[in-house]
């Protein structure tokens, strides 16, 4: 070689020169002895001194205060950059082959001879240490004598002695105290370092240092406080041939029998060259002293871009020496670059000296002894069925672990094994491939040692094939059909596949053809990591098509096989661990395998990029397979596996990073890492498409799941959305065919059929998400109760479940289509059918059932299910008597009677209907996809009332009143008569769980796109929930359905083999428990009266009341409270009303003196029994109006004067009035006589004869209840005899819609609204010991229902106008929490509903009975009336109580009261 081939630079026009040399050295080129810069020390900084080159590219941040020290150091370990005097170096480098070797023209660097390329560096290195150090000598370089490759001892030894010679001689240097910094060049010809060998590596280091020894003895002996750089160019030389094409001669070859030339090996190689030399130097004598070092520098270079040179200028060889000098011992891990010059390295605060073995705290890797390392990374796995299929299957979808029966992969040297076996600190190992401890592929051992999909699937199959064992490359026989190829990017990837389908097919223990196969494709890793250096060749987009090309090889050729697509790990990890300086990692190979991911700072927009590229990697691969592209033939998927998408870096219980998941050169997996990624591929390939887990934790212990029992498939794209597995082994039928419906097996039915709406219609199953106007197409073939399409493979419905028992099956839809086409065949369901309907559609079906040739009558077993409600409900609101639940119950019944009449042999599913409160949820909480323009044409009553308003409470209760007619008409026992029908309530729609995707946001993949309409997703999860509950007891049926879950088909057991009915669940009816009583318990703490006898009515305490009275009309007096002996007399139970009764006690009977008796047992003026001796004073009277009030008045004041046991004066009293209802009633006849401002005046009259004359009194008034919606007659019981029109005449004379009825509505309102005023007004304010109360609780009379839904007659007495003592009881409870509310925040609806603990109790913070005062409201405040409650429904727009039925008239409530300028609409009768 020509000693001129080392350290040029290029200038911008491409010419190999060197510009520091030219400025500074032109005259030297003569020199043929050492060479020094003509330089002097009075220049002092790189500025003043350097090249315009240098002073442009080396900007210098370093804070001189910290890199100066104050003292000179005595010990070389302690030597800052401004301690250095002298620069100096002796070199070797031979930069120029034998001139024969190569083309002399293509060499442009021949200008520059070995020492002028030295002295460039040194000079370099000395201008940057007078930064620190202005009076720093001239550098000096000594080159060698010969200019032949093979430099011996003796001219080292020369070249020494020369610059030591030269060093004591310099008048300007302290030999003896100055300190120096020499630099030794030496280059490598024999090349022994290219060896990835460790023992190669350590004998060629040994013997360069044997070869160094003499030139370094003489320094280390002669010369007193010498920093000794040792820098090995040989790289260089290397790498300049390399890209000349010159070929090496055979002593200067690379070894050759590693067969190893890729980056990895290179990189291996290098620092396993430099921890050979670290580990010599460190332990030799030339690091024994306190005054002398030697310290090893690499020199290696970045694997420079394709077709590039990786030579350097001489400036930043020595700017990249700098900043090698100024990292610690092992941690020199950035490689030299030739494209780019780093930023000078400052010394650092906490490590201001040069760094030595010593101060870098350097400890030499022990070697690893030779022996085997044992990988134990092993699980056990006890799934209950690892058998394969019944038969061999023939699609993809439905493809068992145990079907499997060869193994494949593609990739890098992550699926290669590079390290997966190595021990840990053993780097150069890492060039070994463990193929068969490969976490996709590899078979070493078994599974309990070793975690590898190919060892689980082992577990199901034994006798699979494909696995690759031990050690080697692709082409080894031990690899076999792991064919990843270390270092490959992804457009390698056709190659390997190209390669696998060959071995494949040229295997003779593979049936190409008829074998199921399984194949992981992983790649990406090695392309990020170049990305930087060429972004449009790893571009997102070339990555994709890359994969493509292979997958569609793998798609055009291969047969049966399942292929995994794993994606791209979030490479951006690797940083942690490379930065962590707790961590041992081989940093200079980290670096160069990976540049593109370390060698950037943290906020670098380079890393931006690469982070966002990493994203489009894997975005991409999900595009490219979820489009469909590879699921074209039915033995044949890509699956993408996303375990990997979001990948935390393993920690440590210190917080560091794991370091025991990678392999010793910290980039590839350890076995350890390898039995994760297994099991996590292994999950992932059993989890369903959509919620596969897409973050692996490292951390965690290995869990190896089990194939689903509910799902025992590989899951891909198309299995889990439609398909089912039923893993029953006994499908077989009765052994004679059953007589009983209570013995009929699943293989018995025969028949399947279906009645319903559009739900059981199919309208939008099969609708694309955006197709709104395809809902209205009737997909009746995936109908979830009788739908037929395909088979349970592909699509879940009842009909498809059955027919894996009875192949022989009928009745069942295909297709689309109406009821009336024949391929609706027995599923009748109608499109927006409604309750009323539901028995024309049994006749149809009964009538098909005849008529048709495929079904036998009288013999076949028939399934018969019935879904109904949810159009009625939609329609509930346009008129609430048409679809009231009595009706529902009605037409419900009517239907099914028929079915039990008329049709032998059958089961009938009655199915619960979808909560109104869901498909609300579903349709106003997606209002961009949802059609909610449409809402009121779609289904105006469930979609658009306002949340917590009236309607929607009323709509609630009307819901839960169809749900309880049904369950009451079932468990009636009215179809369990005869031995071969029943009727079954199958209640899984219930409660309805509606799925969430990820992000929270609802799954609208179960909806049709009018978000009403289920989808096949949803038709899939009713059918198994069907299923499910058809074979479970009644008693223990599940309630609930949970769209998102795993619903497994169940089987029919040896023991319980049947369809489930009533009678062989041994399942009674819960009978509710008789109520012997209209009694409430008393729960209060509180009811002492006041300490001594209040003065003021607003402090006036229950305890307090002595007195009760009571004014009114016949509901006062009790007409009717208990049923009569004679039919033609009603009596007057006065001890059972509501506000002056005191029979018996509260336990038994509720009224309001029997609350007061708690608090009071004294209390005197209440009524017993019937007789009008015994009325106390109650001095109400039937019949009575408004104009009756004074009169009333008076009769009572006069009572209490003369009650013997009433003291006037000091007795507090309290007196409850409740008219109007006569006045509403008799309006029409003389509008004057009975307006609302009569009516008022009358009660005004009576108020002021108290007022006047009573002392010590509370006054309640009641609010006149709403009437005016009892104007129709509802038949039934309550037929309207004539007494009741007559003794009502307004009642008579209004018609549904007239002007009379909302001319009475509008009374009523007047009634009420004029009462209500009183609670405000000031006529009554100006006495202490009198206050007058209005009680609204009847302001909105809401109908109380029963378990149907229909009016609950149990409130009313015979003649369904009057109030029995169940009402009676309701009203005293309402009137006491009403005394008890502020005024303003009164109840202002009866809540008749059965509880004994509805009564309120006064507290310690409100002790009083409430008024206008002590309620802490001024005068003008209004009254805001609370929402009516939801278990009573009211018959118009606002609310109104039902008092009477049809002919004696239940009250049906209604009053659509707008708040204040409404009208009410009530309901009226006679009282």
């Amino acid at each position: 070689m020509h000693p001129r081939q080392a350290c040029c630079c290029q200038t911008k026009g491409g010419s190999w020169v060197n510009p520091s040399y030219e400025e500074r050295n032109s005259s030297s080129r003569t020199r043929t002895g050492p060479t020094r810069a003509h330089t002097s020390p009075g220049k002092n900084t790189l500025e003043e001194q350097g090249s315009p080159e240098t002073r442009k590219s080396f900007p210098f941040p370093c804070n001189l205060e910290t890199a100066g020290s104050s003292v000179p150091p005595k010990s070389v370990h302690s030597v800052r950059p401004s301690d250095i005097k002298f620069v100096a170096a002796i070199s070797n480098v031979e930069t120029l082959p034998d001139s024969g070797s190569f083309d002399l023209d293509k060499q442009k660097w021949t200008d520059q001879r070995p020492q002028q390329v030295c002295l460039e560096v040194v000079t370099v290195l000395s201008d940057i240490i007078r930064y620190f150090n202005p009076s720093v000598l001239r550098p000096l370089c000594t080159p060698g004598k010969k200019a032949v490759p093979h430099t011996g001892v003796k001219d080292w030894r020369a070249q020494a002695e020369e610059l030591v010679r030269i060093m004591k001689e310099d008048q300007q240097l302290d030999f003896q105290n100055h300190w120096k910094l020499i630099n030794v060049f030496f280059s490598n010809s024999s090349q022994d370092h290219l060896c990835p060998s460790t023992q190669q590596q350590r004998l060629a280091a040994a013997e360069h240092l044997d070869t160094l020894a003499g030139a370094l003895d003489y320094l280390h002996q002669e010369v007193p406080k010498a920093f000794v750089n040792l820098v090995d160019l040989s790289e260089t030389l290397v790498v300049s041939h390399w890209d000349q094409g010159i070929q090496l001669s055979p002593a200067a070859e690379p070894c050759r029998d590693s067969g190893e030339t890729s980056k990895l090996s290179k990189m291996v190689t290098q620092w396993s060259y430099q921890e050979s030399w670290d580990r010599l130097l460190a332990a030799s004598k030339y690091n024994k002293q306190e005054s002398f070092v030697v310290v090893f520098q690499p020199a290696f270079y970045e694997t420079p871009p394709w077709g590039e040179r990786s030579l350097q200028d001489p400036s930043t060889l020595a700017l990249n020496l700098w900043n090698s000098m100024m990292k610690p011992v092992g941690q020199k891990d950035e490689p030299f670059g030739a494209r780019e010059r780093r930023p000078v390295t400052c010394p650092s605060q906490e490590n201001p000296y040069l760094f030595t073995y010593k101060n870098s705290n350097y400890l030499p890797k022990l070697p690893k002894s030779q022996e085997k390392h044992e990988v134990r990374d092993g699980m056990e796995i006890t799934c209950p069925d690892k058998e394969p299929s019944n038969t061999i299957p023939t699609s993809v979808h439905r493809l068992k672990p145990a079907d499997i029966k060869v193994i494949g992969a593609l990739g890098d040297s992550l699926t290669a094994g590079n390290g997966a076996g190595s021990k840990p600190g053993d780097v150069p190992d890492v060039l070994i491939q463990y193929r068969g401890l490969s976490w996709s592929v590899g078979g070493d051992h078994n599974l309990s040692s070793v975690t590898t999909l190919a060892n689980i699937l082992r577990e199901f199959n034994p006798s699979l094939r494909g696995f690759s064992v031990g050690t080697g490359k692709e082409n080894s026989p031990e690899a076999f059909l792991n064919q990843a190829v270390a270092g490959d990017r992804a457009e390698g990837l056709p190659v390997q596949a190209r390669r696998l389908v060959d071995l494949m097919k040229n295997d003779t223990n593979i049936n190409f053809q008829e074998d199921w196969k399984i194949i992981t494709m992983f790649i990406g890793g090695n392309d990020l990591c170049d990305f930087c250096k060429d972004p449009a060749r790893y571009s997102p987009q070339n990555f994709t098509d890359n994969i493509g090309k292979a997958l569609d090889i793998l798609h055009a050729e291969v047969p049966r096989a399942f292929v995994n697509l794993v994606k791209v790990l979030e490479i951006i990890n690797l940083r942690e661990l490379y930065q962590e300086k707790n961590i041992s990692c081989p940093r200079l190979i980290l670096r160069n395998l990976c540049p593109c991911v370390l060698k950037f700072q943290d906020n670098s927009t380079e890393l931006a990029t690469l982070i966002k590229v990493n994203k489009q990697y894997q975005e991409g691969t999900h595009r490219l397979v979820e489009n469909g592209r590879y699921d074209t033939r039915e033995d044949f998927t890509v699956v993408v596996q996303p375990f990997f998408e979001k990948v935390d870096m393993p920690k440590t219980p210190d917080g560091l990073p794991d370091s025991s998941f990678f392999a010793p050169d910290c980039f590839h997996f350890s076995s350890k890492a390898h039995a994760h990624a297994a099991s996590a591929l292994w999950n992932n390939m059993l989890e369903p498409v959509g919620q596969k887990t897409t973050q692996h934790n490292f951390e965690y212990r290995i869990n190896i799941t089990c194939p689903n029992q509910v799902w025992p498939f590989l899951s891909t794209y198309k299995s889990r959305e439609q398909g089912s597995y039923l893993p029953c082994r006994d499908r077989a039928p009765s052994s004679s065919t059953p007589t009983s419906v209570h013995a009929l097996r699943p293989a018995d039915i025969r028949v399947v059929a279906a009645l319903g709406d559009s739900l059981t219609a199919g309208n939008g199953i099969g609708s694309k998400p955006d197709d709104l106007s395809d809902v209205t197409t009737q997909y009746r073939g995936l109908s979830y109760s009788s739908g037929g399409d395909n088979s349970l493979e592909n699509v879940t419905t009842l009909p498809n479940i059955l027919r894996e028992f009875n192949g022989n099956l009928t009745g069942y839809a295909v297709g689309t289509g109406n009821a009336n086409d024949t391929n609706a065949f027995l599923n009748q369901a109608v499109p927006g059918a409604k309750a009323e309907e539901l028995m024309s559609q049994v006749q149809t079906l009964v009538q098909r059932m005849r008529d048709d040739h495929r079904v036998n009558f009288h013999e076949d077993w028939k399934i018969i299910t019935v879904l109904i409600g949810g159009s009625d409900l939609c329609d509930y609101c346009t008129d609430s008597n048409l679809y009231s639940a009595a009706n529902f119950f009605d037409h419900l019944r009517n239907a099914l009677d028929i079915l039990h009449r008329e049709v032998p042999r059958a089961l009938v599913n009655l199915v619960d209907f979808l909560s109104p409160s869901i498909l609300r949820q579903v349709f106003l909480g997606n209002p961009d996809r949802c059609p909610v323009q449409q809402a009121s044409v779609l289904c105006n009553c469930v979609l658009t009332p306002r949340e917590s308003s009236q309607e929607l409470a009323r709509l609630e209760a009307i819901s839960q009143a169809y749900q309880s007619s049904m369950r009451e008409l079932v468990e009636s026992g009215r179809y369990d008569t005869r031995e071969d029908f029943s009727v079954v309530l199958q209640p899984f729609f219930r409660d309805v769980r509606l799925p969430l995707l990820a992000d929270g946001r609802l799954d609208m993949s179960f909806f049709a796109p009018d978000c009403l309409h289920p989808s096949q997703k949803f038709h899939s999860q009713l059918s198994r929930a069907l299923w499910v509950n058809m074979l479970e007891p009644l008693g223990k049926k599940t309630e609930s359905l949970d769209l998102a879950a795993d619903i497994a088909l169940s089987c029919p057991t040896q023991n319980e083999p049947f369809l489930r009915t009533p009678r062989n669940s041994n399942y009674t009816p819960p009978t509710r428990p008789a109520i012997e009583n209209w009694g409430s318990d008393f729960l209060c703490t509180e009811w002492n009266p006041s300490n001594s006898v209040p003065t003021s009515v607003h402090e006036l305490r229950p305890g307090d009341i002595k007195v009760v009275a009571a004014m009114g009309d016949s509901l006062t007096t009790a007409l009717g409270a208990q049923p009569s002996n004679s039919s033609d007399l009603f009596m007057s139970w006065r001890g059972l009303s509501w506000s002056i009764g005191g029979d018996g006690i509260l336990d038994t009977h509720t009224t309001l003196p029997n609350i007061l008796k708690k608090f009071n047992p004294h209390i005197i003026g209440f009524s017993t029994g019937a007789l009008e001796e015994t009325a106390g004073l109650n001095v109400a009277t039937e019949g009575a109006r408004a104009r009756d009030m004074p009169t009333q008045a008076q009769a009572l004041l006069e009572r209490m004067k003369n009650h013997p046991e009433i003291d006037l004066e000091s007795d507090w009293k309290l007196i409850t009035l409740f008219i109007g209802s006569n006045d509403i009633c008799h309006y029409c006849e003389s509008l004057e006589t009975h307006s609302a401002g009569e009516y008022l005046q009358h009660i005004q009259q009576a108020l002021d004869i108290f007022y006047e004359e009573l002392p010590r009194a509370f006054i309640n008034v009641v609010e006149v209840m709403d009437l005016a919606g009892l104007y129709q007659g509802q038949g039934g019981k309550c037929d309207p005899p004539l007494a009741a029109q007559s003794n009502c005449t307004c009642l008579r004379r209004s018609q549904d819609n007239s002007l009379e009825l909302q001319e009475l509505k509008q009374v009523n309102w007047n009634f009420q609204s004029g009462i209500s005023r009183l609670s405000y007004g000031s006529q009554y304010l100006q006495r202490e010991d009198f206050a007058v109360v209005v009680q609204p609780f009847f302001r909105n009379t809401l109908v109380p229902l029963n378990s149907r839904g229909g009016t609950d007659l149990t409130f009313f007495s015979e003649d369904c106008f009057h109030f029995s003592e169940r009402g009676h009881a309701e009203m005293a409870i309402a009137l006491w929490n009403n005394m008890l509310e502020p005024v303003g925040q009164k109840t202002t609806s009866n809540n008749f509903t059965y509880s004994r603990t509805k009564l309120k109790c006064p507290s310690p913070e409100s002790p009083y009975l409430q008024t206008l005062r002590n309620s802490q409201l001024l005068q003008d405040r209004s009254e805001a009336g609370p929402s009516a409650l939801s278990w009573a429904v009211p018959v118009a727009a606002g609310g109104g109580l039902v008092l009477g039925v049809g002919t004696m008239m239940v009250w049906r409530a209604v009053r659509g009261r707008q708040q204040e300028n409404s009208p009410i609409s009530m309901n009226t009768m006679s009282f």
